[in-house]
């Protein structure tokens, strides 16, 4: 582990990736994605018809404002949040796909700068109606341009996400062509697109009731029109969801329903087609009765319902997507605590600390066992653990002994963390040696009735070097 270890032991460090990543998603598919080509629709209508262009400009507006702000620091603060808790990781897709990031980073640039022509340029005026209706011609152009350049960098990081789950014949050939061609690629991206356009469409009737008056003429036509929008994309965005989750490597789905203790996870895939049907049975609905009766609609809050269900199937997706490739954050290459398998061998016979530039202690001894244990588990446990809050070991180990209050039994705690990837395959192997086990047993019985949060090194600062205070107690 060259790398010092940034955790937060409450939060969890998996948590804040997860937050930032959603978000990022709702914003990218719901709001650029999906709701640009809307909006450039009711702009060419609007070459005829004023009044599609003022509502156009109106729903670009909230677009703007909220890709420009939430979407573009959720961007970067995906990439910072990922160098912190997993450096390994973004490092080895970065020497993969650095071409491809390359060019994503440009295609984002330049995205992020039509939208701000798109958008600024909206209400430019010209001396001659001849000279505005060549400008207005020319401003379409930039909002197709915008709506495929948002297209495009979804569909590069949607390359590195299916090359993440399952790298195909990658782990053999180690080629760049392998790896973004992997074989989940395009069915996800296909079910993407078809989600975010479906979730444009939603999010444009929420904002459309907001800014339209109840028996306006225009209300009636963008109801019909937004209705249609939606209607013929549900379809695809159903057939695309069975076809992504046909190309789901077995493994991944044999093991959820056959993995010992996993009982609340094993039907994730069950629950996520009927999160899919209901969620988009929910939209069609509310949508239904808008198309029907477009002057006399629900509430206006009635309208936030189908936008909350399509956010809800895409944060849901995102969420088992994430957990469905453990115990791989890199699918055979590399375990999700940044360990590759093909370091394994080495780690378990010489240890993870000898291997480890930032540890207090670089091997184990009879009097720092507590101390080498915190080591272990901040290096091999915290990508997704913590001491005493989300995901707490504390609280997993108390449940698998029944929270009776009594020490946890050290002889079956090693038993189990030596097997523990047998018995729920989301688990990675323990990839260090079995000192280094007995150290982690030391280091957790001690939390047990002590929860001292293990700090990252944002709290505690670097130790550099070959070891700290040989003489550390081995209790807490």
């Amino acid at each position: 582990m060259d790398f010092p270890i940034f955790h937060l032991d409450f939060f969890g460090d998996r948590l804040m990736i997860a937050v930032i990543a959603i978000l990022h998603v709702l914003i990218n598919h719901g709001l650029a994605v999906g709701l640009v080509p809307i909006v450039l629709c009711m702009e060419i209508k609007g070459l005829k018809d004023p009044t599609w262009d003022r509502l156009a400009y109106k729903i670009l507006t909230v677009a703007f404002i909220i890709t420009t702000t939430v979407g573009a620091l959720t961007g970067v603060g995906i990439w910072f949040s990922s160098s912190l808790i997993n450096p390994y990781s973004i490092g080895s897709l970065i020497r993969v796909f650095y071409g491809a990031w390359f060019v994503e980073w440009t295609v984002f640039v330049t995205e992020v700068i039509l939208i701000m022509i798109y958008y600024l340029t909206w209400k430019k005026k010209h001396k001659t109606e001849a000279h505005q209706l060549v400008g207005k011609s020319y401003h379409v152009l930039t909002g197709y341009a915008l709506a495929i350049f948002s297209w495009v960098t979804m569909a590069i990081i949607v390359a590195i996400l299916g090359f993440m789950m399952d790298p195909g014949n990658w782990n053999n050939d180690r080629t760049f062509l392998s790896g973004f061609t992997n074989p989940i690629y395009v069915p996800q991206l296909t079910f993407r697109t078809f989600l975010a356009l479906t979730t444009g469409g939603a999010v444009a009737l929420c904002l459309t009731m907001f800014f339209t008056d109840k028996n306006s003429e225009i209300r009636k036509k963008s109801v019909r029109f937004l209705s249609k929008w939606i209607f013929a994309f549900i379809p695809f965005t159903l057939i695309a969801g069975f076809w992504y989750y046909l190309v789901i490597p077995e493994g991944m789905l044999k093991n959820m329903s056959v993995a010992v203790g996993t009982q609340q996870f094993q039907n994730y895939y069950e629950i996520l087609r009927q999160v899919l049907m209901y969620s988009l049975g929910g939209v069609l609905l509310i949508v239904g009765f808008a198309f029907l009766y477009p002057r006399f609609t629900p509430p206006k809050w009635a309208f936030f319902i189908p936008v909350l269900l399509m956010f809800g199937l895409l944060g849901y997706f995102e969420r088992v997507r994430e957990f469905i490739r453990k115990p791989y954050v890199i699918g055979g290459y590399m375990y999700s605590n940044t360990f590759r398998v093909e370091d394994y061998p080495l780690l378990q016979r010489d240890g993870i600390l000898k291997h480890s530039a930032f540890v207090s202690t670089k091997e184990v001894t009879a009097h720092n066992q507590y101390e080498a244990g915190k080591n272990v588990f901040l290096i091999a446990c915290s990508r997704c653990h913590t001491t005493g809050g989300v995901n707490s070991l504390v609280e997993k180990f108390d449940n698998m002994y029944g929270n009776t209050g009594k020490p946890w039994g050290a002889s079956a705690m090693k038993a189990y963390i030596s097997n523990m990837h047998l018995s729920r395959y989301y688990m990675p192997p323990f990839p260090g040696n079995e000192k280094e086990l007995d150290a982690l047993i030391v280091y957790l019985k001690g939390i047990q009735f002590n929860s001292a949060p293990a700090e990252g090194v944002q709290n505690t600062g670097l130790e550099l070097g070959t070891a700290k205070d040989q003489s550390l107690t081995s209790n807490p």
